[in-house]
């Protein structure tokens, strides 16, 4: 008959269903040892604080993946990025996400849980929000503890005390409000280049000023000069003139 997969430790399996359940098992890191079978993948409610890179590459029948109520606040290891194209359902609420970018998601379509966590809102957040596909039940969840700051807001660097003005707003009623983060982020440049603009402008104006000037001192030097110096042809054009007019 078939073998039997191996169940990881302190897991249980059922694989009638190709289940593995490894909830609230006290677990601070990702299992060893998930079979290549399963198909949905419980690690809810543990101590989990990240993935290492190559902890799902193995599992190309995975559909559902359950990592709610855990400790996760980085995706940067691009774990997610190894997930296979059978996935439908991706749970991440409930961790300490602040940040996440497309890249560490890769080309998943599964639905996506991600309310419940401390997200800082800005352009990279808003980019994610428009290219994944949210669960739209849980999308007014995802809430920004804090902001990128605008234009005239204060320091671009922000004081762990100040939050940014849209701080306990959920991000989705914030973006249907015309709110764009992108747009703030990109004005910020625009103004700095602005700024770099006119400082550039304003020193080639004082280089010509300045260049003009020294020539026009220099020409005026010059021609001082040349009406100081005795002008020897004069006799000779005076005599032609007057042995002409005769």
């Amino acid at each position: 008959g078939q073998v039997t997969p191996q169940c990881p430790d302190r897991c249980h399996c059922a694989w009638d269903t190709f289940t593995v359940v490894c909830s609230d098992a006290g677990l601070r890191d990702i299992p060893d040892g998930i079979p290549p079978e399963t198909i949905f993948l419980h690690l809810e409610r543990n101590y989990i604080r990240s993935i290492p890179e190559s902890a799902f590459s193995h599992l190309v029948h995975l559909q559902d993946l359950y990592l709610s109520h855990n400790r996760i606040d980085s995706l940067s290891t691009g774990a997610l990025r190894h997930l296979g194209p059978k996935l439908r359902l991706l749970d991440l609420s409930f961790n300490q996400l602040r940040h996440a970018s497309r890249e560490e998601f890769g080309s998943t379509r599964a639905k996506m849980r991600l309310f419940h966590n401390p997200w800082h809102c800005d352009c990279t957040l808003q980019e994610l929000m428009e290219t994944l596909n949210l669960e739209p039940e849980t999308v007014i969840g995802i809430i920004c503890e804090s902001s990128v700051r605008g234009v005239g807001e204060g320091s671009r660097w922000e004081d762990p005390g100040s939050q940014g003005e849209h701080s306990g707003q959920p991000l989705v009623r914030l973006l249907d409000s015309g709110v764009n983060f992108c747009s703030l982020h990109r004005k910020t440049t625009d103004v700095a280049m602005l700024v770099t603009m006119f400082v550039w402008f304003f020193m080639v104006i004082v280089y010509v000023v300045y260049y003009v000037r020294q020539n026009q001192a220099e020409a005026r030097r010059h021609l001082e000069y040349l009406k100081s110096l005795p002008s020897p042809r004069k006799t000779p054009i005076e005599t032609d003139t007057l042995s002409t007019g005769f």
